[in-house]
């Protein structure tokens, strides 16, 4: 099978991308600067200069192929500049899935996300549930627009698209705030953890198997939940703690207290982290995909040690 990609050159994507590649199929994916996709050409995938707001960038690689996964978008909490958000996760989906559809390919994955669902305020939703606002951060919002205003009305005129949708995707090498929070935890460097905070944490090995089981086993028209187990934060660090020996903070900060700050200071950081839940159920794509997730305490131990690594630190456990 011949796949085109879009985000191979971030977290999940690179682990999708080098799963379909280890697995015999053909894979062609865009990079704005392929320079920096070697290790994507080295490890036999084919990256073609490209961008998912530049619509024309894609056909050519796209031509012809059995599948699209379509990952790439515009990740990023707190920034000041929250410009690129609209173009990159509403133009940019816009532009693949009409691609899709012009070129007649037979089926894609788009990858939505759990925060469409905002704070789910404890609760643990499954698919049908349905978020109007307000939303904590302009990352939920751009991705909620392209979920339900842009991909579902596709789908409803008859694209072959399957959704899922990943929760907090942890593993070596993660570049998302999580990934900057658990390296913060190893260097001491974290000073406190906010009650309350529950997500449904992924390994990012297994994020990229749900993917591959989407285009495999899921249903045209139908989105899934392939998000892990689920969690508080503190329960995550705690756990690290019983991994390492490196003690976790002890001061926990009150949701009403950081909203407070929030408010003050315009923070989206401090607004997304004040004791909210992004909390699904993968139950459905457990049933119908053969979803499975390891265990979040051996997937942080192998996460940790390789950062603990990484950072010149000698494991202690």
């Amino acid at each position: 099978m011949r796949y085109f990609v879009t985000g191979a050159t971030g977290f999940i994507g690179g682990h999708l991308a080098r799963r379909l590649r280890d697995a015999g199929h053909e894979i062609d994916a865009i990079a704005r600067e392929p320079a920096k996709a070697r290790d994507l050409a080295a490890a036999g995938i084919r990256v073609h200069p490209g961008d998912i707001t530049d619509k024309g960038s894609m056909r050519g690689p796209m031509t012809g192929a059995d599948g699209v996964f379509h990952l790439a978008g515009w990740y990023k909490i707190g920034v000041k500049d929250k410009s690129p958000a609209q173009p990159a996760n509403v133009v940019g989906t816009r532009n693949v899935l009409e691609l899709v559809e012009e070129l007649g390919i037979p089926k894609a994955v788009y990858t939505s996300t759990l925060a469409v669902f905002g704070d789910t305020t404890g609760q643990v939703v499954d698919e049908s549930y349905r978020h109007g606002g307000p939303w904590l951060s302009e990352y939920d919002r751009t991705k909620w627009v392209a979920h339900y205003e842009v991909a579902e009305p596709m789908i409803k005129r008859g694209l072959p698209l399957v959704i899922v949708q990943p929760g907090v995707t942890y593993g070596p090498g993660d570049p998302s705030a999580m990934g900057v929070t658990l390296r913060q935890y190893l260097q001491g460097r974290l000073r406190g953890v906010p009650k309350g905070s529950a997500y449904c944490w992924g390994h990012v090995e297994d994020a990229a198997a749900g993917h591959l089981l989407a285009m495999e086993r899921g249903r045209a028209g139908e989105s899934y939940i392939i998000a892990g187990e689920p969690r508080t934060l503190i329960d995550a660090i705690e756990m690290a703690e019983q991994i390492t020996g490196i003690a976790a903070p002890r001061l926990r900060l009150s949701p009403g207290f950081l909203r407070f700050l929030a408010a003050i200071t315009r923070s989206e950081t401090l607004r997304v982290g004040a004791g909210v839940t992004y909390l699904g159920s993968n139950a459905k794509a457990k049933r119908e995909l053969g979803l499975r997730h390891r265990p979040l305490e051996e997937g942080l131990r192998e996460t940790l040690i390789a950062e603990m690594r990484a950072l010149g630190m000698r494991p202690a456990r």
